[in-house]
């Protein structure tokens, strides 16, 4: 789309368009080139490199974590290659290069990129709105339904609730089951907020393999994976089981690192968390995107359409102070400016089962770095990858990342719940007698929750596959149960609290839609 690019003008000029003193010049005009505020002169990205042994093995011993790849693209060719740890501390068989790792959502960069070359085979833009495409698709809004595009959902502006869907997903429904219920959500602000969602990316997926006439999974694997040599990469959970050389995911248990039991099977959002793949296969896709779209002498990837992935579509990180740099969102990537005054492209993805992975592109200096790791998130590689920025493009580390990077991950295992760490009053309120609960109590978006009873106990039956989960006496007419799933961190406890004909289960009442009604 033309645009026209308005310079700031001083002194007076004539009102026409023409007239040399009016600020306006056509974006067909030629301009100079962005000059970064810090060049990077010979060598430094090579003096970067070898730091990276040192910087990932203290990583690794300080943190614990398990196993980390590591991987680094510059001027089109691999120049570092390597992996640290286990694959797996039960076995502890070594990572290495072809290690495949879940990417968890640095998946949505690569589907970005998909969805950019179908483009390229017609029928889809990033503007199509997805219902011409999935008319099955709906939200709450009928004219949101209607205009809502394949780039809104990848901007993650669609007015959608933040992580809309995984709290179905963790119950067990799969991804048309889910994505049938965002309709029932309520929306912010349509293309005026920025909240991030999983499902709200794998409708847009969803919508662009319809349109390709074949599923997402196919659709990546035809578009971007074969073509590539990413012979390790897939979509699909069961190929990620299945290779011999995996990372299995970990999880803190008693201050140690165990294997996560259950694993994350995140199939129902693939185009968005589904991916799993090795630092070598990633590198040749970094090493694409960092080409403007272009891979072995030819163009994979049309540029005028990775444009609109990697600029800003969205204000993702609005800046609290004057003097703070914004962050911004494009379609399935963070656009960020350095403080050298270059563009930095990236993504993290977190698994509470088990992933932690983050990848940095830096288009100006045609280097990029991408780290994988099989724990859950505390950090790592989002530090790992600053390091090696910092080093690129002032040839020093500017700041403290393992404090920063530890600290503003903190929250992200913290558990959940008002009665979260807390203690049973030592006298509660008597419950009423235990088959006076028992019942189904009917929700549009969870589904049923079945309360059953023995003279001694309550259960608790959520979602498609029946969960169950023991109801512990708290007080008068609330008990207590620990929720499951990818969300659910260690620790987190729900309120189940009976009032008359209502039960509402706590760690599902987000946007108010925890509230049960009994037949």
């Amino acid at each position: 789309m033309a645009t026209a690019i308005v310079l700031a003008a001083t002194g007076c000029g004539d009102d026409s368009d023409s007239a040399p003193g009016n600020g306006t010049l056509s974006s067909s005009a030629a301009m100079p080139d962005q000059v970064a505020g810090v060049p990077i002169p010979d060598g430094r990205i090579d003096d970067a490199v070898a730091e990276l042994d040192r910087l990932a093995e203290d990583l690794l011993d300080s943190s614990g974590v398990p196993g980390m790849a590591v991987a680094v693209v510059h001027g089109g060719k691999v120049v570092y290659s390597r992996g640290f740890g286990v694959r797996n501390v039960v076995t502890e068989e070594k990572v290495d290069p072809d290690t495949v790792f879940q990417l968890a959502s640095v998946s949505k960069p690569v589907g970005a990129t998909v969805v950019a070359r179908r483009i390229a085979a017609g029928g889809v833009e990033w503007d199509t709105p997805v219902r011409r495409l999935l008319p099955s698709f709906a939200l709450a809004d009928p004219y949101v339904t209607d205009h809502v595009t394949i780039g809104d959902l990848y901007a993650h502006r669609s007015g959608l609730p933040d992580h809309a869907g995984d709290l179905l997903e963790d119950l067990g429904y799969d991804r048309q089951q889910v994505l049938d219920r965002l309709r029932l959500l309520p929306l912010g602000a349509f293309r005026d907020s920025y909240e991030y969602t999983n499902f709200g990316v794998t409708a847009a997926a969803v919508a662009v393999a319809s349109a390709a006439g074949t599923d997402w999974e196919t659709l990546s694997e035809q578009t971007i994976y074969d073509p590539l040599g990413m012979d390790s990469t897939s979509s699909r959970y069961a190929d990620f089981t299945a290779r011999a050389n995996r990372a299995q995911g970990h999880v803190l248990v008693d201050g140690k690192y165990a294997v996560a039991n259950p694993p994350r099977q995140p199939d129902a959002q693939s185009p968005a968390g589904g991916v799993s793949s090795s630092v070598a296969d990633m590198a040749k896709w970094m090493a694409m995107v960092l080409a403007n779209g272009s891979a072995g002498g030819s163009v994979l990837v049309p540029p005028e359409d990775l444009l609109p992935a990697i600029s800003p579509q969205a204000v993702s990180a609005p800046p609290k102070t004057p003097d703070a740099r914004a962050g911004f969102y494009g379609f399935g990537f963070n656009v960020s400016n350095s403080a050298a005054g270059r563009v930095v492209l990236g993504h993290s993805g977190a698994f509470g089962l088990g992933a932690g992975t983050a990848f940095t592109l830096i288009p100006s200096a045609d280097v990029g770095i991408v780290t994988l790791t099989n724990a859950a998130p505390i950090g790592v590689p989002e530090t790992l990858n600053a390091e090696f920025a910092d080093l690129v493009q002032f040839g020093k580390i500017q700041q403290d990342w393992r404090t920063l990077y530890r600290t503003a991950f903190q929250p992200l295992s913290a558990p959940t719940g008002a009665l979260s760490g807390e203690q049973p009053p030592s006298d509660p309120v008597p419950a009423r007698p235990l088959p006076s609960y028992a019942g189904t109590y009917d929700n549009a978006y969870y589904g049923p929750a079945t309360v059953s009873s023995t003279d001694k106990s309550l259960t608790l039956t959520l979602g498609p596959r029946n969960m169950t989960f023991p109801l512990k006496h708290w007080n008068g007419n609330t008990f207590v149960f620990t929720p499951p799933g990818e969300n659910a961190n260690q620790g987190t406890i729900s309120q189940a609290t009976f009032d008359g004909t209502e039960l509402t289960l706590e760690y599902y009442d987000t946007e108010q839609l925890g509230v049960f009604t009994r037949r």
